[in-house]
């Protein structure tokens, strides 16, 4: 899906809808019949993780692999040795939801010798209507921010601009020309441009590359 390597990294800024993305892919890799774990690197955001679907993920089959205090009202900045045990997988797809900006890519960079032995996916997404990425420089900053706390390349960008609740289809295909930008700027391929189920069909012919999400993290943070 998506031309997408099994193991999947999902970045970006603090309420950039990395989270929501990853929920969505999760969700789309099972209803195709694949083995899915997703794994929550967020170890500083107490807001909203994918820890948080852990019902649903049972529900559908998924395995959730999170941080011990996750969903707790500790916020202890520990992970389960549990994570290191996917790069042994030989089957399936494994999700990493990565804490935002460059303080939750240090996470990911405990991993870095595992993932430099293995094919991989690390996703850039990006929202042009959050505040510091609003600027195609601004967004390449701190992809380079997060590539330098984690020690790995991000291999694509996913356009998921929007305004939470109050976001038009217009405002999707305003968000485009950004996208590209970044794109260009950064020398990456931009995977997709992520939009609410019923934006999918209007926005064909006008944005590249759709790809339909349900809503399930509530808010403006992910």
């Amino acid at each position: 899906m998506l031309g997408l390597e099994r193991y999947i990294v999902v970045t970006g800024h603090y309420g950039s809808g990395k989270t929501n993305l990853a929920v969505n892919l999760a969700f789309d890799l099972r209803k195709q019949g694949l083995p899915v774990t997703v794994v929550d690197l967020d170890i500083v955001n107490p807001y909203f993780r994918t820890a948080d679907f852990r019902k649903l993920f049972e529900e559908q089959g998924i395995t959730l692999i999170a941080p011990p205090f996750a969903n707790s009202n500790l916020d202890l900045p520990v992970l389960s040795a549990e994570v290191f045990s996917v790069f042994a997988q030989k089957e399936g797809y494994v999700i990493f939801d990565v804490g935002g900006d460059d303080a939750g890519a240090v996470a990911l960079g405990m991993f870095r010798a595992h993932f430099e032995r293995i094919s991989y996916s690390m996703l850039y997404v990006i929202n042009r209507y959050r505040y510091l990425t609003r600027s195609a420089e601004e967004a390449c900053e701190l992809l380079c921010e997060i590539e330098a706390a984690s020690r790995l390349k991000a291999t694509g960008v996913v356009n998921n601009s929007n305004l939470a609740r109050g976001t038009e289809a217009k405002d999707i295909v305003a968000s485009a020309e950004f996208a590209q930008q970044v794109c260009d700027k950064l020398k990456l391929p931009l995977i997709c441009t992520a939009a609410v189920r019923p934006f999918a069909d209007e926005l064909q012919g006008k944005v590249e590359n759709i790809y339909p999400v349900d809503i399930y993290v509530k808010s403006v943070w992910d």
